[in-house]
């Protein structure tokens, strides 16, 4: 069985940021080759779930990871946290053996 957690933080975020361009609040997780740690997390809204997608869903939004992300981002959590040094969406990913300074790249 496969897990996702979107936080409530994550889901008012995206639920506000899917208002203001006129999208469905669905939030699209998936992960990229490349940065500084080998792997990157890629952010955006979707417009609609596809068929292969695994859904989570919190106060009615969604965040959908697709398959071939699914197996180093399963049991993640995706939050929004906002201190002194900004705004930003982060995902605690279990699988990822180190990550980078930025907080948007890891490796496994």
């Amino acid at each position: 069985m496969t897990s996702l957690t979107l936080t409530p933080s994550a889901a008012k975020r995206v639920a506000w940021i899917a208002e203001r361009q006129a999208k469905p609040a669905v939030l699209r997780l998936s992960v990229d080759g490349g940065g500084c740690a080998g792997f990157s997390y890629k952010f955006g809204l979707a417009e609609s779930v596809e068929a292969d997608d695994t859904v989570a869903e919190t106060e009615g939004v969604k965040l959908v990871v697709d398959s071939v992300s699914l197996g180093l981002l399963d049991g993640s959590e995706v939050d929004f946290v906002e201190d002194l040094g900004g705004s930003a969406f982060k995902v605690l990913n279990p699988n990822a053996a180190s990550g980078c300074g930025c907080g948007s790249s890891f490796s496994v």
